[in-house]
């Protein structure tokens, strides 16, 4: 099992996967959750997926086994910045603006997590494994970027698994029905060591 943080400077480095990645977010996101985001080629991609943003991957015998955006907090891309406070200034018609607690954060050392899964051919006996190396590699790439902290928005049972594995993982908002899936905005701390 591999884990590799892409970027637009590295795309090239890396042959395939991060058009392997945006097509396993497609199965995920509207082949299985049947969310009605934009595609093209099989691929599923939003306005986020910009050069400011960067894209966990963990693979495997060229599969992608789980992945997650970040954001920075700071970047601003014609009206959009990151989809947490875009949601919030009310310009996403599927996520409640009532999200967060508070203001939405603009700020280098916060950078959004958001587009997190883990594909459901991984079995059972290997959840845990991918969703502890996923969780660890976006902590060391928070970290790289100097983010002291992670927004995001994840299911409502996650902070389990989070305090589990020792993630800091405080959450910044009510649970919310957000495309028929129970989730909660989140606050995770880089400082934590994850086990």
């Amino acid at each position: 099992m591999q884990v590799t943080t892409l970027s637009f400077d590295n795309l090239h480095a890396h042959g395939p996967l991060f058009a392997d990645l945006l097509r396993a977010r497609h199965r995920t996101f509207i082949e299985q959750a049947k969310w009605d985001l934009p595609a093209a080629d099989g691929m599923e991609f939003d306005q986020y997926d910009t050069p400011a943003s960067r894209w966990v991957a963990v693979h495997e015998g060229g599969c992608i086994l789980a992945g997650v955006r970040l954001t920075p907090t700071t970047h601003r891309c014609g009206i959009y910045s990151y989809m947490i406070r875009d949601a919030q200034l009310g310009l996403l018609s599927t996520i409640p603006p009532n999200l967060l607690f508070q203001e939405a954060p603009v700020d280098p050392k916060i950078w959004e997590s958001s587009r997190v899964f883990v594909s459901h051919d991984v079995p059972a006996s290997k959840r845990l494994r991918v969703q502890m190396q996923l969780i660890s590699e976006m902590v060391q790439a928070g970290r790289a970027l100097g983010a002291t902290s992670v927004l995001g928005l994840i299911p409502a049972n996650s902070p389990r698994l989070a305090r589990r594995v020792g993630l800091d993982c405080i959450p910044a908002g009510p649970v919310l029905d957000i495309g028929g899936s129970m989730s909660v905005a989140v606050n995770i701390s880089m400082a934590t060591k994850v086990h």
